[in-house]
């Protein structure tokens, strides 16, 4: 199998997209989307140990130059980025595994957040991103521009 030409990567902040979510929800080992379900995000919202995080417009600054520079550092190429309240979409060509991309970038946001938490006097957060999130291989040019243009346009 060929190199993909990008990877479509999404994670969401911590308690904001719980099992069970009227949005639709993933459950591992089960395909598809799950439907709606009020108790099971009742049961989850229950035994958060922190509080969910909203990014806020300076947060999400952090988190979007963050990506950008750490990009750049390891020559990996952006093609879309958009950081939102509650989750970030990626799309990007890197010489390393989805996982691995989102691993990197969701550690060094993290350090950046609680730096600039730290800096400007609030309480800095150890726990700001679910555990993993969507990692999804782009392997043709209509799928690269559809992404591209999800990330940029609808959200």
């Amino acid at each position: 199998m060929s190199a993909p030409l990008a990877y479509l990567i999404t994670w969401t902040t911590y308690g904001t997209w719980l099992p069970g979510d009227g949005r639709g929800w993933v459950e591992a080992g089960k395909p598809g989307i799950q439907t709606p379900n009020d108790a099971r995000r009742s049961m989850v919202r229950s035994e958060l140990r922190y509080e969910p995080v909203q990014l806020d417009a300076s947060q999400r600054t952090v988190v979007s130059e963050t990506i950008r520079k750490h990009c750049d550092l390891r020559q990996w190429t952006i093609h879309a980025l958009n950081v939102r309240s509650n989750h970030i979409h990626l799309v990007a060509a890197a010489d390393a595994a989805p996982e691995k991309v989102m691993s990197q970038l969701k550690s060094w946001c993290s350090r950046r957040l609680n730096e600039a938490a730290y800096a400007d006097g609030s309480c800095s957060r150890r726990k700001w991103w679910t555990e993993h999130g969507s990692t999804k291989w782009i392997n043709d040019a209509i799928y690269l521009e559809n992404a591209v243009r999800y990330v940029l346009e609808r959200q």
